[in-house]
């Protein structure tokens, strides 16, 4: 099978010996120059369980692309583990590793001039970061996602990473004993996958699939189970067949299609990441999409999972379920789908699933029937008011009253506001604001599980408002608004947000206001200070120069930067 692009420029005449002779020292064959060269972007690490995993499905991945006909290419890409680096200065280099990484894949498959990829991740923003990279190569690509944990165990209950989060606001509490906290933390992650719940990967590896760039059922399996390898295995065959199709990334992420994921996203009440990340997946493939396109696909689509961090199951339960193909095949039944999108299959979104029930499996109760949802409509809603003119986004289910009018408790750093939740220092019917953790304020937009977490430990979650211009993890929930902007450093009124001043999140009228005189705010502003950069150097004060706003999604290259 000839090459679409590689191999035609490898056997140009004699011009191209030198190229050849690098091959042949790698122990390549005269005919392997007739075959394409597709790439294995392997996300590979043991920083994190996340990715511990995944060599082995780069190996199995590497066999497929031979039995197919192709020569693999294996190249690295970083990781940053958000459960780990939460809440120390590390968590800063999160987002900034989803522009790394989506430069690594740009980089290696534009620079070896590839004929197809194959990204394998596992962590929070190797899922986005390979997206963008392969929207951006646009050669024929899949995504192989690396695969969710298996839930921890003890007493008779399933532990998770985000169990280990509110057991320290619980301890601080006095709800539970030092010896208990220790159990939990020892027991929460059995092995390698990424976080169990509906949290920031299983939210994007299952829009992933939804937007038709990863295998049916691939999203929801476990890292550490065999079918995993074999459909590694399969991803490597269903690319080499899309690179002699010439069927790419961008043929398959039409606007369409990007609201079939959107749609998956609201039905799985996925993390509120989603929005920030897909805005910059949108921008990677020039696709007309913004911020308030989240809010009108939220209010058709009902959620209809019963899923963690507001709900009860894990991502393991889904699959098991019927995954996120039976999610789909109800949301297309119901007329919520663009079934006529294609995917890296070959097949439509509607072909894919011609042979799945149109409802789910009545022995199970983590997929529901669409007339008998767990909300009427998506949980993920665009605020706005004088505190978010660009927008903000709220996680509002699993609330009984997603409202709050109180005093501000105002932070300009995470640290101090967890340890004013710790003490006690925070009440019922506050708002805490967390504020200058923007894009650039940060920067890179940290997120904020341990303050969130702290205060659901606390049983404070439903009876305080916390709001930021940062991120929060995929796990939180809670009476919680974040991507605030514009952010504080860029001189958005959070910024001029006083100890004691009453703020509203009012999620029934998608409202986020300070409920301060015009006058007031005026004096303020004639007196704020932009504070200096935190870093001036590196990798860091790079992002903090160039990241736009989060309402374009904090992308380096585009409006707002």
């Amino acid at each position: 099978m000839a090459s679409n692009r590689r191999s035609k420029n490898i056997t140009e005449g004699v011009q191209r010996a030198p190229n050849r002779s690098m091959y042949y020292g790698m122990g390549y064959k005269a005919e392997d120059f007739k075959k394409p060269m597709v790439g294995i972007a392997n996300a590979h690490s043991t920083i994190t369980p996340c990715n511990a995993g995944l060599q082995v499905l780069a190996d199995a991945a590497e066999i497929g692309l031979k039995e197919a006909g192709a020569n693999p290419q294996i190249f690295g890409t970083p990781t940053i583990s958000d459960g780990m680096s939460m809440g120390t200065e590390g968590m800063k280099y999160s987002l900034v590793s989803r522009e790394v990484i989506a430069d690594c894949i740009e980089t290696c498959v534009g620079g070896q001039w590839m004929d197809g990829v194959l990204v394998i991740g596992g962590c929070d923003k190797n899922m986005p970061g390979g997206m963008m990279g392969m929207l951006r190569a646009n050669v024929p690509s899949i995504f192989v996602y690396g695969g969710t944990i298996l839930p921890g165990r003890l007493n008779g209950e399933d532990l998770n990473i985000v169990s280990v989060f509110e057991a320290v606001g619980e301890h601080a509490a006095g709800r539970i004993k030092d010896e208990d906290l220790l159990a939990i933390e020892r027991n929460a992650i059995p092995g390698t996958g990424s976080c169990g719940g509906m949290y920031t990967a299983n939210t994007m590896s299952s829009a992933f699939e939804a937007l038709g760039l990863s295998l049916p059922y691939s999203s929801t399996m476990a890292n550490v189970e065999d079918e995993i390898k074999d459909y590694a295995q399969q991803a490597a065959t269903a690319l080499v067949e899309a690179v002699r199709l010439d069927l790419k990334p961008r043929d398959i992420m039409t606007r369409e299609a990007l609201e079939n994921a959107v749609a998956v996203i609201m039905a799985t009440g996925g993390s509120t990441n989603a929005v920030l990340h897909f805005l910059a997946i949108a921008h990677a493939g020039e696709i007309e999409w913004n911020i308030d396109d989240f809010e009108r696909v939220r209010r058709k689509i009902p959620v209809i999972c019963d899923l963690k961090p507001s709900g009860k199951y894990l991502a393991i339960d889904l699959h098991r379920a019927g995954g996120i193909p039976q999610v789909m095949k109800i949301l297309l039944e119901a007329g919520l789908l663009h079934g006529d999108c294609m995917t890296i299959t070959g097949k439509t979104v509607a072909e894919n699933l011609a042979d799945i029930p149109a409802t789910p499996p009545a022995d199970q109760s983590v997929i529901r029937p669409i007339e008998k949802p767990m909300y009427a409509e998506g949980h993920l809603a665009i605020l706005r008011g004088n505190l978010a003119e660009e927008g903000a986004v709220a996680k509002i289910t699993g609330l009984k009253n997603p409202q709050i009018t109180g005093p501000a408790r105002v932070f300009d750093d995470e640290q101090s506001a967890l340890e004013a939740i710790l003490a006690g220092q925070i009440k019922a019917g506050d708002v805490v604001v967390l504020r200058y953790l923007g894009p650039k304020g940060g920067p890179g937009m940290p997120e904020m599980l341990a303050p969130t977490g702290a205060l659901v430990g606390q049983g404070l979650g439903e009876s305080v408002g916390l709001i930021t211009d940062g991120r929060f993890s995929g796990g939180t929930w809670g009476m919680v608004v974040g991507h605030v902007a514009p952010e504080a450093y860029a001189g958005g009124l959070i910024a001029l947000v006083e100890d004691g001043d009453t703020i509203t999140i009012d999620a029934h009228q998608l409202l986020l206001n300070l409920e301060v005189p015009k006058a007031e705010i005026e004096r303020r502003r004639a007196n704020w200070v932009k504070p200096p950069p935190r870093y001036t150097r590196g990798v860091l004060a790079k992002f903090a120069r160039n990241a736009a706003s989060a309402a374009y999604g904090a992308v380096l290259d585009g409006e707002g930067s």
